[in-house]
């Protein structure tokens, strides 16, 4: 039976994403890739903070969940052609048939081509526009390689021995991965690109394959969801209210203990309660799982373009300028992907759906 739950983690996380750059690209913490603040003090930076620190690691639990349910219907084989399909091919391929124009953006935000010669290379200049382009695309970067090395792990797993024994985790043990993700956010991070954290999301995923795909440890979570929630309520404003004004995105605020263990009782407390009172389905989210990729895939163009040309060329305030950017993103998403599902190269290509498939 379809896990309805999981679904809908995905479909609201990615929303929140989307709120998250819309609120990214006006900030006043983080001064790369941003059109600039408003003010030197902007209240709403707040949600970065609120945000930030679990909403990809959440992700990637689902991902490890999904990729459980997966591959007990399908072999090892049909898993990597699906994915390969559906995570490299986008995030590989598609930056040169399309995110280059992402890229020329994200260059322009920064007035990164007044640092180019006027007889600087054409071909070059795309090759640099198309991987300034990957944006989002790390994240399912990220999440190929992580099927390709649990495709691996399974190998050695072979009789899913390991894979039961997490089945009898306890909330003890529960609690305990926590302490385990500590460690885990410490180690594997690349320099300078910070958002390749392979340590903290590579224990996600597997923890979701391994840990979090078994139903009866989703039930114990679910029974202590509301004192994980107040738990992750009461953290995340200790969180909000010490490190306000510091860099949310790199050590020691990224990944010390407060932030730690915000990230991991939020997480459970969603997963808990997602379980307890999401477990179901309608039109409206069966609209939203259905486009909830697009919409991942999509949505940073036309924000970041709408606010690169509302900084560049009007004077418009704070209000109607994330609104305009709001609206731009949603809509511009759906645009995108109503126009390039129709078009079999581009759709393969860019959103991983097979050839002479329409999107769904």
């Amino acid at each position: 039976m379809r896990k309805h739950y999981i679904d809908n983690i995905r479909w609201m996380t990615v929303f929140l994403v989307v709120i998250y750059h819309i609120i990214y690209i006006y900030n006043g913490i983080c001064t790369s890739g941003i059109v600039g603040p408003f003010s030197d003090f902007q209240a709403q930076d707040a949600v970065q903070y609120i945000l930030y620190p679990w909403f990809m690691v959440i992700l990637f639990i689902v991902a490890g969940i999904s990729s459980r349910a997966f591959l007990e219907n399908h072999t090892g084989k049909e898993f990597l052609k699906s994915r390969t399909r559906k995570l490299l091919i986008p995030s590989t391929l598609a930056l040169f048939v399309f995110h280059w124009i992402q890229g020329y953006f994200n260059i322009s935000i920064g007035n990164g081509f007044e640092y180019f010669p006027k007889d600087f290379p054409k071909a070059a200049l795309y090759f640099i526009m198309a991987f300034s382009g990957t944006g989002v695309l790390w994240f399912i970067q990220m999440l190929w390689i992580f099927s390709v090395l649990l495709l691996l792990v399974k190998k050695i797993d072979r009789n899913d021995r390991f894979y039961n024994f997490c089945g009898k985790s306890n909330i003890a043990v529960v609690l305990l991965l926590g302490i385990a993700s500590y460690g885990a956010s410490h180690i594997l991070n690349t320099p300078i690109i910070l958002v390749y954290r392979f340590g903290i999301y590579g224990f996600a995923f597997f923890t979701g394959y391994f840990v979090f795909s078994h139903e009866p440890v989703i039930e114990k979570i679910s029974r202590l969801f509301f004192p994980f929630a107040c738990i992750a309520v009461i953290l995340g404003a200790v969180y909000v209210y010490f490190y306000f004004g510091q860099s949310y995105v790199e050590p020691p605020v990224l990944n010390n203990p407060a932030a730690t263990a915000f990230m991991w009782f939020t997480c459970l407390a969603i997963l808990g309660g997602a379980k307890r009172y999401l477990d179901k389905t309608n039109s409206f989210f069966t609209f939203m799982r259905k486009n909830s990729f697009p919409l991942y895939i999509f949505h940073y163009l036309p924000l970041s373009a709408a606010a690169y040309y509302l900084n560049r060329y009007t004077s418009v305030s704070a209000l109607p300028s994330y609104l305009i950017v709001t609206v731009s993103a949603f809509l511009g998403s759906w645009i995108l992907n109503a126009i390039i599902s129709n078009i079999p190269f581009l759709r393969w290509c860019i959103l991983g759906i097979k050839k002479g498939k329409s999107n769904v």
